[in-house]
């Protein structure tokens, strides 16, 4: 069978991949050449040379991003939910000869929180908006991530920033009128035809979700994408706030994650 005739076998393909051969999965793509346009943009925010980080690639697709990852060096670990992406995935996988480089899962984002793994690099583009519980996502990635966060999200229109205050008095809630305000707007039928479309947070919004799982923002290399980094001087909402209901939420016993350990400390 020839390369044309397995890309026709495996489509429909979201991504369009240009592959060693010279051909491409969907160069007729409703976006252009998609997603190789983006990573151009983004590309220069990352360092060039990946050898021997951990890269977690969420929501992989048809593997683009998981490629151009590995082939800076990067031992990466490809997500994602659809049996028919992942396939895909593999196959392009294969056809670079990156295998060895890049590992497939099918998992859920929250899945993540019942792995110990963590990784230098965390791949979070084109996932974040799908989501039903955006933020216990973000809560779960805070926790996978060493050093640095590539997040995208669909999003609301502007780039408004504004100081956030240390408290908000009661009846000065109408602070949260502000155009810059952290807000998100959530879709209650379609966006663009799509019922999966929840959430369009806006710019500040997203600036401030990321500074309450510890990251501050150091790059936007592109519309609507972030490059974020561990910051340890912030004090993230994740430790201060009540743990037990990020364990609950995510199917966790109390006592196994947190007295089960004291009490084996003070044996």
């Amino acid at each position: 069978m020839s390369i044309e005739e397995e890309i026709q076998k495996l489509g429909p393909w979201f991504h369009n991949i240009h592959l060693p051969d010279g051909s491409s999965t969907a160069p007729n793509h409703f976006l252009g050449d998609f997603p190789a346009f983006k990573w151009n943009n983004i590309k220069d925010a990352i360092p060039e040379d990946l050898t021997g980080c951990k890269v977690l690639d969420i929501g992989c697709n048809a593997g683009f991003y998981s490629v151009e990852l590995a082939k800076r060096g990067a031992k990466v670990t490809a997500i994602d939910l659809d049996e028919h992406y992942l396939k895909q995935a593999k196959w392009t996988a294969k056809q670079f000869g990156l295998e060895d480089k890049i590992s497939f899962r099918k998992m859920q984002v929250y899945d993540l929180a019942h792995t110990d793994e963590q990784y230098d690099l965390v791949w979070f583009m084109g996932v974040f908006y799908h989501l039903r519980y955006p933020m216990l996502a973000l809560d779960i990635i805070a926790q996978k991530v060493k050093k640095m966060l590539v997040f995208q999200t669909l999003s609301m229109p502007g780039k408004d920033e504004m100081e956030i205050p240390e408290d908000i008095d009661f009846h000065g809630r109408d602070i949260m009128q502000k155009p810059a305000y952290p807000v998100m707007a959530f879709i209650e039928k379609r966006l663009a035809g799509d019922p999966t479309n929840w959430w369009a947070p806006n710019h500040q919004a997203i600036i401030s979700m990321l500074r309450s799982c510890g990251f501050s923002v150091t790059a936007m290399p592109e519309d609507e994408t972030y490059v974020a980094v561990k910051d340890k001087s912030l004090i993230t909402d994740f430790n201060t706030w009540n743990y037990s209901e990020y364990l609950s939420a995510t199917g966790k016993n109390w006592y196994e994650e947190i007295g089960l350990k004291t009490k084996n400390k003070n044996v």
